[in-house]
Formats: structure tokens, C-alpha cells, sequence
């Protein structure tokens, strides 16, 4: 249970018991549990879309889901795609990019967006009907986390020296992947079926075009990008799932 309290608590603004220090070892294991820990926050999301639901139509629901989804990751991920925003769109050289996403100043790119994101979020989210809203607010976050995993451990960090992002990358091994690969592919089949396996596998997909794509523009990852691909797959499964409602209902689960 240790290593699912350290993923909870890194991962998200739930009350957890206190793990002490975390060695790099530990954090490595911690990544087996990402997936999970998206699956509980999914489920918390389910909880308040149906109250919301229950009150008002599906727009504002949709508003109310969104906010929670920040609020309970403490603007984790989000925080990344800004930076990422005004990094990799900067007509810079690598390392001159890398600065940018230390600096606490949010530019126009990331403002910009950051908004897209948001509205676009929203909007799939309010499209989406029940029973398929649920299942995708619940393989959503758990897929986008384990992405997270395989893009820590498939490409190189991009600094030299240590960051959070390097802290979990550096002791991370090739059977925390597997083991996060096999949760992430449980959740999703128990929660959507074999489109959950597709949605799973869209998810893939999306982190290896944004791992290349960040890699080319600044030499490797970093603990910025973690968070852009987390918050990148969550918006393209969310828009998945709505484009296979809209054109393809008669063949979902």
C-alpha cells in the first residue's frame, strides 16, 4: 500500500498517510500505481458528475467536473502544459527552451493554451452521454497517467542536472512499465470493454507523437512534459470517445 499512498499523494491533493522521505527507488515503485490513482480520481469525477447531473444539464455539469478535476490534482499536469505551451512553441534553442520552463512566468502561449485545453475538455465532456461519460472519466485519467510512466522510461531526461521529473526517472525499470501497463490495460478493459483496450492504445499512440515531438524540440523530457502528455491524452481520449458516439454508437459496448 506504500507505493499507492506516495503515487496518491504526488499525484493528487487527497489526504494520504505520510510516506517520510522518498528514495529514488521508492518513486520508481510509486510509478507501478499511477494508473490506479487515476482510476480513483476517475471515480471521484463519476460521483460528481452524477450529483451534478441531478441539478443541472449537461454544460454546467461539465464546468463542475472540469473544476474538480484541477482542484483534486492540485493543477499538477496543468501546470506543466502551460509551461510546455510557451517552451516548446518558442522559436529557441533547446536550451534557451529548457529556461522557459523554469521560469514562473506564464507567457502568452501558455495562457492561450491552457484556455484551448479547458474549452476543449468541456466541450467533449458535455457531449458525452451516459453510460460512456462515466467510463471515460474513469479510463481517462487512469491511461493518461500510465503514459506518463512509459514516456519517463522510454525517452531520456533532458537536463543534466536532478529535477522532480529525474527523481522518478532515475531508479524507473522496465517492470514498473509492465506492471503500470497491466493495470492501465485492466481498468480500461473492465471499465469500457475492447473500446477501452482502443482507448488505451489511442493513449499510447499520443504519448509516443508528444514524446518525440518535445524530445526533438529539447533534447529529451522533463517533469513539465510528464505533465503535458498527462493532460494532452486526457483531452484526445475525451475527444475519442465523443467522435465514436457521434459516429460510431451502434458498435460501442
Amino acid at each position: 500500500m506504500r507505493i499507492f499512498f506516495t503515487a496518491l499523494r504526488f499525484l493528487t491533493r487527497l489526504p494520504a498517510p505520510a510516506a517520510g522521505e522518498i528514495t529514488p527507488q521508492q518513486a520508481a515503485w510509486s510509478m507501478m500505481a499511477f494508473p490506479l490513482v487515476g482510476a480513483v480520481l476517475g471515480f471521484l469525477l463519476v460521483g460528481v458528475d452524477g450529483v451534478s447531473r441531478i441539478l443541472w444539464p449537461a454544460g454546467p455539469a461539465a464546468v463542475l467536473v472540469l473544476a474538480a478535476w484541477v482542484l483534486l490534482t492540485g493543477g499538477l499536469h496543468l501546470d506543466g502544459f502551460i509551461d510546455c505551451c510557451d517552451a516548446l512553441w518558442s522559436a529557441k534553442a533547446p536550451a534557451e527552451r529548457l529556461q522557459i520552463l523554469r521560469d514562473v512566468h506564464v507567457g502568452a502561449y501558455g495562457v492561450v493554451g491552457a484556455v484551448l485545453l479547458l474549452l476543449w475538455k468541456w466541450a467533449m465532456l458535455a457531449g458525452l452521454e451516459w453510460p460512456l461519460r462515466w467510463r471515460v472519466l474513469v479510463m481517462a485519467p487512469a491511461a493518461a497517467r500510465w503514459a506518463m510512466v512509459y514516456a519517463a522510461w522510454r525517452y531520456p531526461y533532458a537536463r543534466p542536472e536532478p529535477g522532480l521529473g529525474a527523481w522518478f526517472k532515475r531508479e524507473l525499470r522496465g517492470r514498473h512499465v509492465l506492471v503500470a501497463a497491466l493495470a492501465g490495460t485492466a481498468i480500461s478493459l473492465a471499465a469500457g470493454g475492447w473500446f477501452g483496450l482502443a482507448l488505451f492504445a489511442l493513449a499510447w499512440l499520443t504519448a509516443v507523437i508528444l514524446s518525440r515531438w518535445s524530445a526533438s524540440r529539447l533534447g529529451g523530457l522533463t517533469g513539465d512534459v510528464y505533465g503535458m502528455i498527462c493532460e494532452v491524452v486526457e483531452a484526445v481520449l475525451l475527444a475519442g470517445a465523443l467522435l465514436a458516439q457521434s459516429r460510431f454508437a451502434g458498435l460501442l459496448p
